[in-house]
């Protein structure tokens, strides 16, 4: 039996064979081409059940699952949601009962997929790996894996794989796979891939804030694509049911375009479907933080009026301070007791909270919630329950323990951290870091080590749910080091990104071109960090990088001349005229995705009225860019008094940069 459940010019067909096994025989933007494929190779499910023997497993590839062949269908549900349509198929071995999930959106060409797993047998199952989705038959000899790297201060740095890599005659024993174990869920690579042809792209995410994996590989003369969480051989994750008990896999969602900006296109409008967003963020406030290029985590009374000052004129809306509020000396490995310092403050940091409020701004502060030094002050108040613990010792990384937040007395105690600075200090704005990481796991209340850091990452997203409830009008920053937790399991619930802690303005630009793979721009927050020494023109790079995302002011900006904080204003200003366009916009590569070894890179974001680009050059030379894009009218929005010159030739955005200039930011209609 034929099941085609194709919408929004994206073809889903599935088959229930006549044992009962369930296929997905088509997944793709392209109509199904005349072909029958081998159905054991194409089934919905992938599921390892410890004690079972796997068939036809080859080497690490997560094929012939023990499982997979038994479960059958029992029956599926297609209905409507708030979202748009959602197809259930209930499969059974008469040992688990697997609802396969697809959740589908209207005017999207996206599916968010996962499974639940419930034991209705007498005696205890333990999972080993559980699929989110999977689907073999990614068709094309042109294709190539786009990989997007990540790495601390070298975010969203995406490569493409060779065809010859993809080549199902060398993936018979082997897979390429890329995974995640941590809770730093990006700390190597974006939860995210792409496989690319000529004629189509699918791209995916993975949703969650911890570990994951996902792998290409070959079965029965086809290429397979599998999306995970955390699994027994790649994160250490092993999880026992009970009878009755059930589990729910982490999700993933495959979106679908004719190339890789429309693939960008459809991820882009799904995030905008799934993030919970909030209070004043949705307005995209100027924030001003005082730790890049500027206090670096030293905040006193004597050095934060000055600044609060400035931003103020500059026209920031929010001033955040950062790390080092509440240490006596050094801040790093004294952190958990989150009491202001009154060495720093010693009129206390209520009336610099005050202050903040007189000049117009809302006032805001770091924390680093999930962590405690290893020399706080109040850690002999937490029992080894309440930190990750391996081997009967406490994980200490860096001179910090980690935080269980499955743990009542955890969570009490940071919903209390937070009353006490949204309450008592006046904080409207959290910047929640998170520069440090418990590797695998815990064994404390759990089957395994990934199964205790999974139900952690779970619990921590269900505590951010319950001070979200609690402050609806507080913004919720998601930090880790800059871009080292950049999932969307953190970004449905969170309001603004910290992409990277990169302090060089020129790489900021890579990152800031790149981020929107990544990050809705208006989650995405770029740093902007002008510097006293710094040329005008390098100052407008610096402006550049943030104008059409969230520009977030860090830098010396108590220290600019005249002309470079006018230029920071004007800026400032132009941001403010556009940025309610900003959630409407969707972001393109005219140029392709920026490589670090370009010496010219854009990023575009189309918006309902016109699109704007940005364009960045760093090679020192006067350069002629031709731009592929057609428009009737284009002018330079940034910088305004620029010696940059545009015109259509060929169809073409023809843009002259002198060599002193090196950026400006373009609108067309």
């Amino acid at each position: 039996m034929i099941l085609d459940f194709s919408q929004n010019n994206f073809f889903v067909v599935f088959e229930i064979t006549d044992d009962n096994n369930v296929v997905l025989k088509h997944f793709s933007t392209l109509p199904q081409p005349d072909e029958n494929k081998n159905t054991n190779a194409c089934l919905i499910s992938d599921i390892h059940i410890c004690g079972d023997i796997p068939n036809d497993r080859f080497g690490s590839k997560h094929v012939g699952e023990s499982a997979r062949m038994s479960l059958k269908y029992v029956n599926h549900r297609y209905y409507k949601n708030e979202y748009g349509n959602k197809l259930e198929f209930l499969l059974s071995d008469g040992k688990i009962n697997v609802i396969v999930h697809y959740q589908f959106y209207s005017n999207i060409p996206a599916v968010r997929a996962w499974k639940t797993v419930t034991n209705i047998s007498d005696d205890a199952i333990g999972l080993e790996y559980v699929s989110s989705f999977s689907y073999t038959g990614l068709d094309g000899d042109d294709l190539r894996l786009s990989v997007p790297n990540n790495s601390w201060c070298n975010e969203a740095d995406w490569e493409e794989v060779t065809a010859l890599q993809l080549n199902r005659k060398t993936l018979t024993t082997k897979r390429f796979s890329i995974s995640n174990t941590d809770s730093w869920s990006s700390r190597e690579y974006l939860p995210m891939g792409a496989v690319v042809s000529d004629k189509e792209t699918l791209m995916w995410q993975i949703e969650n804030n911890g570990s994951w994996q996902w792998e290409i590989g070959e079965n029965d003369g086809m290429l397979y694509l599998k999306i995970s969480g955390p699994n027994e051989q790649d994160n250490s994750w092993y999880k026992e049911l009970l009878p009755g008990e059930s589990f729910e896999s982490v999700k993933a969602c495959v979106c679908a375009g004719n190339n890789f900006n429309a693939a960008l296109e459809a991820i882009t409008a799904y995030r905008r479907r799934i993030i919970n967003n909030n209070g004043p963020s949705k307005r995209l406030p100027v924030i001003f933080n005082d730790y890049m290029n500027c206090l670096v985590a030293d905040p006193t009374e004597e050095k934060v009026l000055p600044l609060i000052d400035r931003a103020a004129e500059l026209g920031c809306e929010y001033y955040c301070m950062d790390a080092g509020w509440y240490a006596d000396g050094t801040w790093w490995d004294t952190v958990g007791e989150w009491k202001e310092e009154k060495k720093r403050f010693p009129h206390g940091i209520k009336k610099v909270f005050d202050y903040i409020k007189s000049k117009g701004m809302h006032p805001g502060i770091w924390l680093e919630i999930e962590v405690m030094g290893i020399n706080s002050p109040n850690l002999d108040e937490f029992d080894d329950e309440c930190f990750f613990v391996r081997h009967g010792k406490k994980v200490v990384n860096r001179g910090r323990y980690l935080l269980d937040f499955r743990n009542e007395r955890v969570r009490r105690f940071a919903t209390d951290t937070v009353a006490r600075v949204v309450e008592e200090y006046g904080a409207e704005y959290i910047k929640f870091d998170y520069n440090t990481t418990p590797g695998v796991g815990t064994e404390i209340n759990s089957d395994s080590f990934g199964d205790g850091l999974l139900e952690h990452n779970r619990a921590y997203l269900a505590w951010i749910r319950e001070i979200k409830a609690k402050y609806p009008e507080l913004i919720l920053e998601n930090c880790s080091s800059g871009g080292m937790r950049m999932d969307y399991a953190m970004l449905s619930e969170h309001h603004i990104q910290s992409v990277t802690d990169q302090e060089d303005f020129k790489n900021m630009a890579y990152i800031a071109a790149s981020a929107p793979t990544a990050v809705l721009p208006e989650q995405s927050g770029i740093w902007v960090y002008p510097l006293a020494e710094s040329s005008c023109d390098d100052v407008g790079v610096n402006i550049t990088n943030g104008l059409l995302q969230r520009l977030y002011l860090g830098g010396q900006i108590d220290k600019l001349d005249e002309n470079r904080q006018r230029l920071v204003k004007e800026g400032i200003d132009l941001h403010k005229s556009i940025r309610n366009e900003i959630p409407e916009s969707i972001p393109f590569y005219p140029l392709g995705l920026a490589n670090r070894s370009d010496s010219v890179i854009c990023v575009g974001f189309k918006y309902p009225a016109c699109r704007r680009i940005a364009l960045w050059c760093f090679d020192g030379e006067d350069r002629e860019i031709a731009v592929p894009i057609e428009f009737k009218s284009a002018k330079v929005l940034f910088p305004s008094d620029t010696k940059i010159t545009i015109s259509d030739e060929n169809n073409k955005l023809n843009v002259k940069i002198p060599a002193e200039c090196s950026s400006a930011v373009i609108e067309l209609i």
